[in-house]
């Protein structure tokens, strides 16, 4: 299990707007960050849990954000219902589409998923894994 992931953002307040809405369709909920001298963010958890977190950043070092070639953050969704919601929501955000939600069985009988890319060129997936339910 992962502690928690994290993605540069160029504008905090646009991310967090972005991430709200996709990931509230997921359950998620953002929780408060304690300021710990290191760079603004923004913290979305599932309700009742501490752990895994995901975080959009400034980056530290001051640099502008950037994308990584091949990088990608897939968040797991309760249906493909949730998978086509938070896609849809994605879009709406200002999202770039990457491949509509549907199955793909190639990675498994009951994979259902969407990818897009977020205001900052971020790789991100949303998929139910019905394989391994």
């Amino acid at each position: 299990m992962y502690s928690h992931v994290t993605l540069g953002c160029s504008d905090l307040e646009q991310a967090a707007t972005f991430y709200d809405a996709v990931l509230d369709e997921l359950g998620f909920e953002r929780r408060p960050v304690t300021p710990d001298g290191g760079p603004a963010s923004a913290c979305w958890v599932l309700p009742g849990k501490s752990l895994p977190r995901f975080y959009v950043y400034i980056p530290f070092d001051g640099k502008p954000a950037s994308v990584g070639n091949g990088s990608m953050v897939a968040f797991a969704a309760s249906s493909p219902a949730a998978v086509d919601a938070a896609y849809n929501a994605a879009l709406a955000a200002g999202a770039k589409d990457e491949g509509e939600p549907g199955e793909r069985r190639h990675y498994g009988t009951g994979y259902y998923g969407a990818y897009f890319r977020d205001p900052d060129g971020n790789k991100v997936h949303v998929v139910y894994r019905g394989d391994v339910e």
